[in-house]
């Protein structure tokens, strides 16, 4: 169905996208694009996009900026001058440049991780080009009253992993030097842990570069991917780097700056589906989105944990195919 070796590229305003394609396009029902988060790649949907296109959808997966095949921005010189080209403007931007590239109107954007961060920026950002929205894992958060990087700070410390990948290079030398360190922790089940020790307080608090110091023997959870889906990954991160995908982050009190003035609310039709064992975004963070959003249909997939798609493809691709045929079909 897809070569993930081999994607088509296409040269946009300021990128060379990878982008991966799946099934028919069809004139009642808007084609829907996948969007990964970190760190993670297209590949991250290997599993759902077929049972998708089984459905009877149109799937278009990038590899969006600052990642695997498509790489950093092409004006990025490769130093802190750079960040900017990785704001809300330049992410949702890239997903309208893909459309236009395949003569598409309107598409639902789906979104994992940080790519749900990015999908559900779309109504302020290019409302005219969304049918609708499907988050996974990530809620619709409203714009905070002062910048996030602060909030996360307060709450959560200054060796929070947002908070040190704010540290212009501090964490992209860390992950570049061992990539294959970082995937292993990142990619392990987090369902079933509520009783679990921990190797150190770092976990509780998500200091990513703390918890990579820990003894590798005593990481809690069980390896996620095979030896094949691994090596994907590993080539995929060892290719582009980190720098790109942290850049992400960087922009979290930008696009705050940005968005002041945008009224939070949203009138698209929309999907939530949370995993029940998703220890950094939990359910309970997408129960406030009723206030902000008309049309929202909500389910929580048990036995899950952050990374949905590997975790719980068929459930969470049942979703989804049952609601955009319901709701567009």
């Amino acid at each position: 169905m897809i070569d993930w070796q081999n994607p088509t590229y296409l040269d946009l305003p300021d990128l060379r996208m990878a982008v991966f394609e799946a099934g028919e396009k069809r004139d009642d029902i808007p084609s829907v694009v996948l969007c990964h988060g970190w760190p993670e790649l297209a590949y991250s949907w290997r599993l759902v996009v077929p049972l998708l296109v089984e459905a009877g959808l149109h799937v278009l997966v990038p590899e969006q900026r600052g990642f695997g095949m498509t790489g950093n921005a092409l004006n990025d010189a490769g130093d802190e001058s750079g960040v900017a080209l990785y704001d809300m403007e330049h992410l949702t931007g890239d997903l309208v440049h893909l459309l236009d590239a395949k003569g598409i109107d309107k598409a639902i954007f789906t979104g994992h991780d940080w790519g749900g961060f990015v999908i559900w920026q779309m109504p302020f950002y290019q409302p005219g080009r969304v049918a609708g929205l499907i988050g996974v894992n990530t809620p619709f958060i409203p714009r905070p009253s002062d910048d996030p990087i602060k909030l996360m700070r307060q709450a959560m410390g200054d060796e929070f992993y947002i908070a040190t990948f704010q540290d212009y290079g501090r964490a992209e030398a860390v992950f570049d030097a061992d990539p294959a360190k970082l995937l292993r922790m990142m990619y392990r089940r987090s369902g079933g842990l509520e009783n679990v020790e921990l190797p150190s307080d770092a976990w509780t608090r998500i200091e990513v570069l703390n918890m990579l110091q820990d003894d590798e023997a005593k990481w809690p959870g069980q390896p996620l991917l095979d030896e094949a889906d691994f090596q994907y990954y590993l080539d995929g991160f060892t290719r582009a780097g980190f720098r790109g995908g942290i850049n992400w982050y960087r922009n979290f009190s930008r696009n705050w700056e940005m968005s002041e003035g945008m009224e939070q609310k949203i009138t698209h039709p929309s999907l939530m589906i949370c995993a029940a064992d998703d220890r950094v975004l939990p359910p309970e963070m997408a129960e406030g989105m009723p206030a902000y959003i008309d049309d929202l249909e909500t389910h929580i997939i048990k036995d899950c944990g952050h990374w949905t798609q590997n975790e719980q493809p068929e459930q969470l691709a049942g979703h989804m195919s049952d609601w955009v045929l319901k709701r567009f079909g």
